[in-house]
């Protein structure tokens, strides 16, 4: 057996083992509670999607990394910020209750309206750009990484590229003159610079490419090419070079990157094949240890799962993370309606426990600017955190892994976490709550996260252990919508 195989189990049994204790009667975690958080975003989602592990032991150790900082960012922007729709899907020829197009532009037919669409390059100038106020603000918040959208499936570049002129640093867009133009770089480095990681989101579709949607056939109707591939070769190798080409540019110019997301999951073997493996192949000798999220394609690219707009409603047994926007979109969308900051702490918890991380979607409008709810949701959720953080950052999910309103999680150390969730954003810190006997069989010390004092075990019954909130706590509880109670063993004083 060799040393990378070798490697490859130690840290395949971490992904699975890491953090559980036995589980010798096979319990399963209370869903009682699912679905009740007012999101209705409890879902289904299972097990039954193959996750296929890497082999390359350095982008398992990434992973493991990845898995350790929970709380990310997607930021969402383009041309269509201006106007406040959904991203790009309004050019494509299907409608749906989401991709309306604007008023004053739905009578136009298919081929105008995507003329319409791609000349608001000429006036896209998004002066009050200012990444280094917006990473100061999210690391306030506790955000641990950031992906940030170098090209949705319009084709629409955010990045200097010379692949193409539909970008942002074009002669025909006036933000080309700004020293911020290349908003990929100045993101990229403002990010890091903060102390967070950073990813691309990248769509291997673009309906902008003449080669994916060639134009002398109408535009698509979804997000596949509009034409096959395997009747026009010659287009689509030209296609398949151009994606390489960007590629190697984000992984080459715009400094260390973790993650490459890809979006466009139409773009696939064995009819739109790009050679994924090849140009992974390629991103990797730039950057060591990436992790690829080639989004609904099974396979060895696909290094972690990405359920959207949903968490799954119970632990799963490998690396995810669920992509849900804070509003109801994923780019701008004026007088938006945001989760409540309640429901954002919720998700967190729930996420964790399951095994998960959160990737919250936001994006800012024409000019460069947040809706003020944005930073207020951040805010809150940064003070939540400043108080619960060490319960969630760097934990693994524990069994049972979720009781009822209580969820758990547990540090490498083996410091035990009991997160008590409030039933609505309304609700204060419950009496008591009731934990599995065994989460707290070695603990010396029981401690409410940002109290002073400590808490006590109560009676013992039937396997479970109550424990009960003192008076003064719940009169002046260190934080709302969620408590971390921690229990330290007698070595880890």
């Amino acid at each position: 057996m060799t040393m990378n195989k070798i490697v490859l189990i130690f840290i395949m049994l971490g992904f699975f083992l890491y953090g559980c204790y036995q589980n010798k009667t096979n319990n399963k975690p209370d869903q009682s509670t699912s679905g009740q958080d007012g999101t209705g975003v409890f879902g289904a989602y299972t097990a039954s999607k193959e996750w296929t592990p890497p082999e390359d032991p350095a982008v398992l150790k990434k992973l493991q990394e990845w898995q350790d900082r929970k709380l990310g960012l997607l930021i969402t922007w383009g041309t269509y910020s201006q106007w406040g729709i959904v991203e790009s899907w309004s050019l494509v020829t299907t409608e749906h209750p989401w991709n309306k197009r604007p008023p004053g532009y739905d009578m136009l037919d298919d081929r105008a309206y995507v003329k319409a669409y791609e000349n608001l390059i000429t006036t896209f100038n998004p002066v009050k750009f200012n990444p280094r106020q917006w990473a100061s603000a999210f690391r306030e918040a506790g955000v641990k990484y950031v992906f940030s959208m170098a090209k949705h499936h319009d084709g629409f570049c955010l990045w200097n590229t010379p692949t193409t002129e539909y970008k942002i640093t074009s002669i025909r867009c006036p933000f080309h003159t700004n020293k911020q133009s290349d908003v990929i770089r100045e993101m990229s480095n403002a990010f890091r610079q903060e102390g967070m990681s950073t990813g691309i989101y990248f769509s291997k579709s673009d309906w902008n490419n003449p080669n994916y949607w060639t134009p002398d056939l109408q535009p698509g109707s979804g997000q596949g090419p509009n034409y096959k591939p395997s009747e026009r070769p010659g287009q689509w190798k030209q296609f398949k070079e151009f994606t390489w080409k960007q590629i190697g540019e984000l992984m080459t110019d715009y400094g260390p990157q973790d993650v490459l997301w890809l979006d466009g999951g139409s773009v696939r073997p064995p009819d739109n094949d790009i050679d994924m493996n090849g140009m992974v192949a390629m991103a990797r000798l730039h950057q060591p240890g990436l992790i690829v999220v080639d989004r609904t394609v099974s396979g060895v690219n696909e290094n972690y799962i990405t359920p959207e707009g949903e968490i799954p409603d119970h632990f799963l047994p490998y690396p995810w993370e669920t992509c849900m926007t804070m509003g109801t979109a994923w780019p701008y969308k004026p007088n938006d309606q945001f989760k409540s900051t309640g429901t954002l702490i919720r998700n967190l918890c729930r996420i964790v426990a399951r095994n998960g991380n959160y990737l919250i979607g936001i994006g800012p409008d024409g000019n460069g600017v947040f809706d003020p709810i944005v930073f207020d949701r951040l805010n809150e959720m940064g003070a939540w955190l400043k108080i619960n953080g060490e319960a969630i950052y760097n934990t693994r999910p524990i069994v049972p892994y979720e009781k009822g309103d209580c969820v758990f999680t547990v540090k490498r150390d083996s410091t035990v976490y009991a997160i008590v969730l409030a039933k609505d954003d309304s609700a204060g810190m419950p009496v008591k709550f009731v934990i599995p006997a065994e989460l707290n069989a070695k603990a010396c010390k029981i401690t409410l996260l940002g109290f002073a004092g400590e808490l006590s075990a109560g009676e013992t019954q039937n396997g479970q252990t109550t424990i009960v909130f003192p008076a003064s706590a719940r009169s002046s509880p260190p934080c709302d919508h969620a408590w971390a109670i921690k229990f330290t063993t007698k070595n880890k004083q």
